[in-house]
């Protein structure tokens, strides 16, 4: 029974190894990725390409754990075990650098100081990559025609990796306490991306000069780009205002301000997404209306209002038809 255990974990680490080298490079495309890891070592400069290519490094490694076999396939998994290993090394320097640092192994989720149990993951995927040259099948073929040893084994790998992954606790306390909107980190990309989207970009697009801002600021819940214009032979600023996260269909807004005046040419945008209750569209038939006012029609209200008109019939009177030096009703 050992061996078929062992042969299982060797299988299994083929298509796990490649999941997690594709999320790893899936998250390193966000712009938080690029303050972490490796990128601590590197001039700032340097620092989003090295992050790129990374990823890039990562999504070959993982086609090659699913796709190769033979001699090519066992270089692409000692590779593998190589790079893990170097991690360990790379993530030791990364925190006598800067201790707070994260390890940016699952970009902007990683943001974690690096510990033991990071350092920790690492030698052990290391160690299972090295556990996988000699074997005949791909990843893809592993992955295809599974048992039930491999999901024994399988779920047994998870758990130890979830209890060695911070990300994990980060992904929960998000869940289960968002951060206000005020605070949220947004990156720059998806509020462009909801922007040019949006009917306002479409409608001001001939009016910019340039399909760059030329200033981003925020406040509170909302984000603001300012762009150069001309409209009508007048240079103008062209104001956007994109809601920070939200429902997609939040709606887009922007003026357009003289730049010489100073003054509001033009706004767009609406104020709410929600549909409005606009008026009916046809009145209600003479029968209808009269049942609806008997409905509404207060009877105590109305014999309260009789008795005090019998009472005292000249306050009941208007204004107007009282004598002005008298006083009394004409």
């Amino acid at each position: 029974m050992l061996p078929e255990i062992v042969e299982a974990f060797r299988e299994v680490q083929l298509p796990l190894l490649a999941v997690l080298l594709l999320l790893g490079a899936a998250s390193k495309t966000t712009g938080q990725a690029a303050g972490s890891g490796l990128a601590v070592l590197v001039p700032e400069r340097l620092r989003r390409p090295a992050t790129v290519g990374t990823g890039l490094l990562e999504v070959a490694l993982a086609v090659g754990l699913l796709a190769l076999t033979g001699l090519p396939g066992d270089a692409v998994r000692l590779l593998t075990a190589v790079v893990f290993a170097a991690s360990v090394v790379v993530l030791v320097l990364a925190r006598r650098r800067d201790p707070e640092a994260g390890c940016g192994c699952f970009g902007g989720l990683s943001r974690a100081p690096i510990g033991w149990r990071t350092l920790t993951r690492a030698g052990l995927l290391s160690a299972a990559a090295l556990a996988t040259p000699g074997l005949e099948p791909a990843g893809w073929q592993v992955a295809l025609a599974p048992t039930a040893l491999h999901g024994w084994v399988l779920g047994a790998e998870l758990l130890l990796l979830a209890a060695l992954s911070p990300e994990l606790r980060e992904v929960a306390a998000r869940t289960l306490h968002r951060e206000p909107c005020e605070l949220r980190e947004v990156p720059m990309r998806r509020t462009v991306r909801r922007l040019r989207r949006s009917d306002v970009w479409r409608t001001n697009e001939n009016v910019m000069i340039k399909a760059e801002p030329d200033d981003v600021w925020r406040h509170g819940c909302w984000r603001f780009l300012r762009y150069d214009g001309m409209r009508h032979g007048r240079r103008v600023d062209v104001v956007y205002a994109v809601r920070i996260g939200g429902r997609r269909r939040t709606g887009v807004r922007a003026v357009l301000v003289d730049r010489g005046s100073g003054a509001v040419v033009a706004s767009f945008g609406a104020v709410t997404g929600l549909e409005l209750v606009g008026p009916p569209r046809r009145l209600p038939r003479p029968r209808q209306a009269a049942r609806r006012d008997a409905e509404r029609h207060d009877a105590a209200r109305a014999a309260e209002t009789l008795r005090a008109a019998r009472e005292h019939p000249a306050r009941m009177m208007p204004d107007h038809s009282r004598d002005a030096d008298t006083g009394q009703p004409v």
